[in-house]
């Protein structure tokens, strides 16, 4: 897996990140951490660790993070993966295999059989079904989970959807563009383990406002 570039959003991960570094030690593949200036205290506790690049981001915002993370990849290939480890870097391999035909393959929690959660409560359960349903229901996406960003795809595909959302918007961002730019994807199932530590970022009533905003604002762009 030398041409992939796994991409680490961090926030506030001090517990989590040095354990899932260590799972992840031996994969051969290059590891970009992308965290805010002001988290001193992760920063450090990553210290020990070789073969891995440290990305300081210019803007905060876990969508921002996303897209210094692609900017900064000089690999064919880019995996979004969060620091808290709960996306199973054991699918990575087929995910890889996966999209040498296609731009992009999303991890997915609700697609049977094999996909599950251990982190999800019953709010972003609900939040993420509708959403889910609304973005097939008016983009015909045909995938089963929206919101989970554990995706792997062409670097050149990531950066042709000029990503712009500077928070968790981004997340339908991503699969939207993919279908408006007839990108090619495929989602498989992804078991979400129970985070190692640290606690969700997402405000269920903030970001889920946000995220239906942007689906009813690229819905108006595809009815001019």
């Amino acid at each position: 897996m030398k041409d992939l570039t796994l991409i680490i959003p961090t926030k506030e991960e001090v517990e989590s990140l040095p354990i899932f570094l260590k799972e992840i030690e031996n994969i051969d593949c290059k590891k970009i951490i992308v965290l805010q200036k002001e988290d001193v205290s992760t920063k450090e506790s990553i210290s020990g660790f070789k073969n891995i690049k440290i990305h300081e981001q210019i803007n905060n915002g876990y969508g921002n993070a996303l897209i210094e993370g692609i900017n900064n990849t000089n690999t064919n290939y880019c995996c979004i993966i969060n620091a808290d480890g709960s996306m199973d870097p054991k699918y990575l391999k087929q995910m890889l295999d996966e999209c040498k035909e296609k731009d992009m393959v999303f991890g997915s929690r609700y697609q049977k059989p094999g996909g599950g959660s251990d982190d999800d409560d019953l709010i972003t359960l609900i939040g993420n079904y509708f959403f889910t349903f609304l973005g097939n229901l008016f983009f015909r996406l045909k995938i089963s989970d929206i919101l989970y960003t554990y995706i792997l795809g062409k670097t050149s595909s990531f950066r042709k959807l000029n990503l712009s959302n500077a928070d968790f918007r981004i997340c339908v961002e991503i699969p939207i563009k993919a279908k408006l730019n007839k990108m090619i994807y495929k989602c498989l199932p992804s078991y979400e383990r129970e985070r190692i530590g640290g606690k969700k970022k997402v405000n269920a009533l903030k970001d889920g406002l946000l995220i239906l905003i942007e689906i009813v604002k690229y819905l108006f762009k595809i009815k001019k």
